[in-house]
Order: C-alpha cells, then structure tokens, then sequence
C-alpha cells in the first residue's frame, strides 16, 4: 500500500496531496477504489481517465487533466510508467501511483519540469474500459454464399471471400453476440472493422491496421453505420453492401463492436 500521497476529489475528478516526498526507481502502484467495469487486458484496448500529476520531490502539482479516448499503447512513448499502473485495472478504479523520471521520455520530463533524478507521483481515474475486441458468443449462420472470417488472436479479422456472386441486397449477420448494452438510435458506438472488397478480395480499409479504433454515429457515411443500431457491445456483424453501380464491386464488413461512447457534455 502506498502511503506517501492523499487522493482526493470525485471520481473523475482526482486530486493528490503528497504527505513526504517520492523517489522511487521504478513504477510503484495500488488501487485505493477498485471499479466493477470491463478490465484492461490489452494495451491496445482504448481507455478513458482523469488524472492528477505531483512532482514527487516538491509537492507541486503539475497536471490535472483529462485525454480524450484513445488505446493504452499510444502512452508507452512518452510515459511508460502510466501503462504499468493501469494494465489489469478494471474500469472504476483509481490508482495512485508513483513513477521515476527514467519511465518518462525525455520530451514528457521536460514538458513536467521534472529533472532526471525525480518521480511524479500520480492519481488515475479510470473512467471507461473498451473492449479490444468482440468477445461474445459465436453464432450460427446459415445463409448460403456468405463470407467466412477467421481471427488471428488479438481478435483482428481475416475474411476468405467465397467463388460466389456477391448478393445483391444489403446482408447482415451476426457472427458474435455481446453481452453488453445495446446501441441505440443516438448513440455513438466505437468499433474496429475491416472492408474487403468482394471481387478483388484485397482489404480495402481496416482501423486494425490504422491502429486506432473510431467512433461511428448514427449518420456517419461509412456504409455499416445504420447496422450497428440494436447490436449489444461485444458483438461482432459480417455487413455485406451490394455494389453501387453497374459494374462495381460489393464491400464486405466485419465490424466490432466495442463499446458506447459517453455523450459529449453540453454547457
């Protein structure tokens, strides 16, 4: 148990208080509140905190802050220490944390002011947990022609296209079935997916390969978008979209849905 610093504030809106100062010569953590949500397991899972920052020599607070939505994995480059303090938490849980200057770039040292021979000391908010993949229950298919998808497994999609003539109205199946909320007509669902094209069988656009999952409304212009609505979080769909015009070629999707983004906050 760490006994150096005192959490404060709301959940979501953390503050610290050290009560002596903080050298430590690697990142040293506990949960002092453990949440009931989604759990990290994946640095490449998206994760939304608030967090408090205190030069662990003076006491001084440095940051208080709240990133937008973005994967774990994009926080090694410049504070590794904040990967190691959250992977496993769950979803609600607030961490205090300390984390040695040398677990820090050199970049995000200098932008705290915090000289190489010095820790931060840390409170983190974890305040939504994504999934890094659809992990609900496989179910069964049985329209003939349809594509087949195969996981590696991290989750990413492969899709083997069939000798077949793609449909010529919209197809939808639900491959996997979550066991969260349901997305409805107003919400913003954050998936990954991969499209295929049907006639070459190349990948024609896939968030797994841009690294980065995206945030899909209910009028957004990718061609699945209207699909995602009534699907449950974990949920994967295979959405197949006709060719548009004589002579085009059809676009397979599979879609993973990962969670509902919070609504954006009105003043």
């Amino acid at each position: 148990m760490l006994d150096f610093a005192q959490a404060s504030g709301d959940f979501g809106a953390p503050g610290l208080t050290l009560k002596a100062p903080v050298f430590v010569d690697h990142t040293t953590f506990t949960d002092t509140e453990v949440g009931t949500g989604p759990r990290i397991t994946s640095d490449t899972q998206d994760v939304v905190f608030s967090i408090a920052i205190a030069n662990g020599a003076t006491g001084q607070s440095l940051v208080q802050a709240a990133p937008p939505v973005q994967p774990l994995s994009s926080w090694h480059s410049s504070y590794d220490g904040l990967v190691t303090a959250m992977m496993c938490a769950t979803e609600g849980t607030r961490v205090v944390a300390a984390i040695p200057a040398s677990e820090i770039s050199p970049t995000g040292a200098a932008d705290l002011g915090v000289s190489e021979d010095q820790s931060i000391a840390v409170t983190i908010d974890i305040t939504k947990v994504y999934l890094g993949a659809a992990d609900g229950t496989p179910q069964y298919n049985d329209r003939r022609g349809m594509p087949s998808v195969v996981l590696a497994p991290g989750g990413r999609p492969g899709v083997i296209v069939p000798d077949a003539p793609a449909p010529d109205e919209l197809a939808v199946e639900t491959l996997k079935k979550g066991d969260g909320p349901t997305v409805g007509d107003g919400d913003t669902a954050r998936v990954h997916y991969t499209g295929v094209d049907w006639k070459t069988r190349k990948v024609t656009e896939s968030t797994w390969e841009n690294g980065a999952s995206v945030a899909v409304a209910p009028k957004s212009p990718l061609a699945f978008a209207a699909e995602i609505t009534g699907a449950t979080v974990g949920s994967q769909l295979l959405v197949v979209v006709p060719a548009d015009s004589a002579g085009g070629s059809a676009t397979i999707y599979v879609v993973d849905v990962l969670g509902i983004d919070e609504p954006a906050r009105t003043r």
